[in-house]
């Protein structure tokens, strides 16, 4: 395959430069979309760098498990990962300076963007100046971190950063930044082309593959290193296709069809795989849907959803105001390299084919604790039933009276209804739906019930623009959807506050209480420590539930309530004709909204203009703040790692089942008083008013290892019936929070473990479900299956991902959390290694489990032998250092 030779194409008059695969045209027709764009980068790379076609051939010839390594076009960062990440590079520096190195070498290399959008906070709502209220109080809230960003966009190469009350980042980077294709002017001659790829810190980065491009999520941890200009490297995953037929029904909204792809593919088991989409069906989507079904590739399981360039993607850039030659270059280059997409093309080969018929998608909500449990929205009450019997085993729901007892609430109570997330609000069809429904609502004198928390936190301006342009705004500000902001907050666990009133009542009856919400994550805990079961569902059945106020409400045949004139309203009654959402699209969303709304992207006004730090190459720390502290990571590191090393005498520290969430291991949303986190602020003089949350406080690592395993709800077998942080102390049996019994066995030099079952880690990419355990001690993750954002976090933390053979776990080994462990590694650890596992009782009889070792490349091999991802790169460039002096 060598030299790599390149072609000129031209593209309305302009040559433009192209990396030539040299793969025969029946070959390239048969591979997968997917793997022609990284196929295209393995050469590019390897002619640039001087690589082998070694890694070309593992793409071509399906070398499933196989390393291959992917250098993205650009890097997409969310603050609440991205403040740790960058904290963390900003010790890099001074840790590389006190060795005698280079700090000016820790830098981005390649184009870096970060969004302000996790730190949004509903604490007004359901009132006209909900937003300037919100917007104003995160500013204040978070002074310290924001101006630490302000430092990092002086201090790195290539960073820009978006400020808070844009957007949602995936949002904002299917409606601007994503380009389709890149280009590179450097040098003479015609400026090099190449697909647009992006990696980004946040599990739902998948929602760009909806316009054609490729990208996934991956965590702070990972991103850390590529930004430093390694590649990003990763087994060859399989390639499923979703072979598409049919077209929605008019009852069916794109959130539906999204929870029904959540749904199939779940149970088709798809972790770790790319998911590409291919059919006639294809035909009838445009790119919201696209996008809005490819957001949910994480809880899909999948590492991404893809969607090829088609005649819908040139549709969308030009809908969405990109330039004429942007949108030429797109078409021209998808052409010219074969990822353009025909109706009727051949079907590439796939490893596993899927078939989603759309006609068969109907109204649907899921939870009430994960995503791909979707129910009939005609099944919704009996099931939410069945779940309050499992839950409770109570014969009668629990009951409540509020706001004086005029309101006698039972179980199944909703409690929160917000139309959130990048999900969903992307979705102009959905958004109209809504707004519709609301308007068709108003005009029958319904109106929500008033223990109901609304909230509308969109995640782009521009449909904002849509619902106040078209007076659909009106219509849900009457019901209580003001906009309380833009960004993600309720589907991140910033619900903010409800009534105190409430809360109490809710907390005294024992009262499962309920949220609806429009996002993409409903796991336990997450929303608010109040909610006990939280459903996704359409932005139209938020609204819809907020007019009934209870999940217990069958929408399907019951009444909403009643009109002026007390005649029974359904929901039938309410919802709009297909028509009515197309003119509603089609009349108030024009190109020239987007380049209006998008034209301050990066000026974030005055707020944000007088948050600065002064220009310089190294971050002044300041040592009482509660924010933004020096991590410990570089702290006493010899230039040579120590050999890896048995573990021995290991205790559990929690036992955990199936499906554990990255929110389990390391919460985001409300910091409560009387957790280890909330004392130590207390320590510290902070209020719990200005606790802010459990995410925005990641730049400090205090914080950040008090609240590991923190959720409120979590489950812990070595304390059977109780939910919270709890653990005990062995050999003692003493009951304990997670974060004293850590500090308890690291006192006593007793290395720690942590077993699971399936999923370990699925959800949010969050780096500090890593590194919390790292910081407390935590050796090894035993499990049953690990999501792979989670897994790859975990050997970027040099902690050992270890898996239990098929049919066994925790349970079937009868473990009570009162054994040791005893970790033997092999004299040489490669990919997919066995490392016997000793287990010793109390009764003195032990058991040896073969357990396979998660690092699944060498190069994750050598981060377990670093000790982690950046001790890696600290000694890499002290090294470097040392022989450029």
């Amino acid at each position: 395959m060598s030299p790599f030779p390149e072609r000129t194409f031209t593209v309305d008059g302009r040559a433009y430069r192209r990396t030539d695969v040299g793969v025969p045209a029946p070959v390239w027709r048969r591979l997968p979309y997917v793997l022609r764009v990284l196929a295209e980068g393995a050469v590019r790379t390897a002619a640039r760098r001087g690589g082998s076609p070694e890694a070309v051939d593992t793409i071509l010839e399906r070398r499933v498990g196989a390393p291959v390594s992917l250098f993205p076009a650009r890097l997409l960062l969310q603050d609440l990962l991205a403040v740790p990440l960058l904290v963390d590079l900003a010790a890099l520096r001074d840790a590389v300076a006190e060795a005698g190195g280079d700090p000016s070498a820790v830098d981005a290399r390649l184009p870096v963007d970060l969004v302000i959008d996790h730190s949004l906070r509903v604490d007004a709502w359901a009132r006209a100046d909900a937003g300037a209220v919100n917007l104003r109080l995160e500013h204040e809230r978070n002074v310290e971190r924001f101006g630490f960003l302000r430092w990092c966009e002086q201090a790195f190469d290539n960073l820009r950063v978006v400020p808070p009350g844009k957007g949602i980042m995936h949002q904002i980077n299917v409606e601007r930044l994503a380009r389709i294709v890149w280009t590179d002017d450097r040098g003479p001659g015609p400026a090099l082309a190449f697909p647009d790829t992006v990696l980004g810190t946040d599990s739902h980065t998948p929602m760009v593959n909806g316009v054609g491009v490729l990208g996934w999520g991956l965590g702070g941890i990972e991103a850390q290193a590529v930004l430093l200009g390694h590649p990003f490297t990763f087994a060859l995953p399989r390639v499923v296709g979703v072979e598409v037929h049919g077209r929605l029904p008019d009852t069916a909204t794109p959130t539906d069809l999204a929870l029904t792809v959540t749904e199939l593919l779940r149970q088709v088991g798809v972790i770790g795989s790319f998911v590409e989409f291919f059919g006639p069906g294809l035909d009838t989507l445009g790119v919201p849907d696209r996008a809005t079904i490819a957001n949910m590739a994480p809880e899909q399981g999948a590492t991404c959803s893809f969607f090829p360039v088609d005649r819908h993607t040139i549709k969308f850039l030009r809908a969405t105001g990109r330039a004429p030659e942007q949108v030429a270059l797109a078409e021209g280059y998808a052409r010219e390299l074969g990822l353009w997409r025909e109706p009727g093309a051949d079907t590439p080969d796939y490893d596993e084919v899927v078939r989603l018929d759309l006609a068969r998608v109907g109204p649907s909500i899921a939870g009430p604790r994960r995503p791909e449990d979707r129910i009939d929205l005609a099944d919704a009450a009996r099931a939410f039933g069945r779940h309050l019997a499992g839950e409770t085993g109570r014969a009668a729901p629990a009951t409540a009276s509020v706001y004086g007892g005029s309101y006698r609430l039972r179980d199944g109570a909703v409690i929160i209804a917000a139309i959130a997330s990048c999900t969903n609000t992307s979705n102009p069809r959905a958004m109209a739906t809504a707004g519709l429904l609301a308007r068709n609502a108003v005009r029958r004198g319904l109106s929500t019930k008033p223990w109901v928390k609304t909230s509308l936190t969109p995640g782009s301006q521009v449909i904002a623009s849509m619902l106040a342009g078209s007076g659909l705004q009106a219509d849900l500000d009457q019901l209580g959807f003001q906009v309380a902001g833009f960004g993600c907050a309720t589907c991140n666990g910033m619900s903010g506050p409800i009534d105190p009133v409430l809360s109490a009542a809710i907390t005294d009856s024992e009262l499962v209480a309920v949220a609806v919400v429009s996002g993409n994550r409903n796991f336990a805990g997450r929303i608010h420590p109040d909610v006990r079961a939280a459903y996704l569902a359409a932005p139209a059945l938020v609204v819809a539930y907020a007019l009934t106020g209870s999940i217990t409400a069958d929408l399907t045949a019951e009444p909403l309530g009643a009109d002026r004139d007390g005649v029974p309203v359904h929901l039938r009654d309410l919802w709009p004709a297909p028509e009515e959402v197309s003119a509603v699209v089609e009349q108030a969303l024009r190109p020239a909204m987007f380049d209006h709304d998008y034209a301050d992207l990066f000026d974030g006004g005055e707020r944000w203009r007088a948050t600065t730090e002064p220009r310089q190459l190294r971050f002044p720390w300041d040592p009482d703040s509660t924010y933004i502290r020096r991590p410990p990571y570089f702290q006493d590191l010899p230039l040579v790692p120590p050999p890896l090393t048995d573990v021995r005498g290991a205790r559990p520290l929690v036992i955990l089942g199936d499906s554990v969430t990255t929110d389990d291991i390391s919460p985001s949303g409300t910091i409560l008083a009387q957790s280890a986190a909330g004392q130590y602020l207390r320590d510290r003089a902070v209020t719990p008013a200005n606790f802010n949350s459990y995410g925005t406080r990641r730049g400090n690592h205090e914080v950040g290892m008090r609240s590991t395993f923190a959720n409120r709800r979590l489950r812990n077998a070595i304390v059977p019936g109780v939910e919270g942080s709890v653990t005990r102390v062995f050999p003692e049996g003493r009951t304990a929070s997670v974060f004293d019994a850590a500090r308890e066995y690291a006192g006593r030099g007793v290395p720690l473990v942590v077993l699971a079952g399936r999923d370990y880690g699925c959800g949010s990419s969050r780096d500090w479900a890593a590194k919390g355990p790292a910081l407390l001690g935590v050796r090894a993750v035993i499990a049953g299956g690990f999501e792979r954002i989670h897994r790859a976090n975990l050997v970027g933390m040099g902690i050992l991902p270890l898996q239990f053979p098929d049919g066994v776990d925790a349970r079937s080994l009868g473990l009570t959390g009162s054994e040791t462990f005893d970790l033997l590694l092999p004299a040489s650890i490669v990919p997919g290694a066995t490392v016997e596992c000793v287990v010793r009782r109390a009764d003195e009889t032990h058991t040896t489990v073969p357990l396979r070792c998660r690092a699944d490349t060498p190069e994750e091999v050598d981060r377990l032998r670093h000790g982690g991802i950046l001790p890696a790169v600290w000694r890499e460039l002290v090294k470097a250092g040392e022989e450029a002096a």
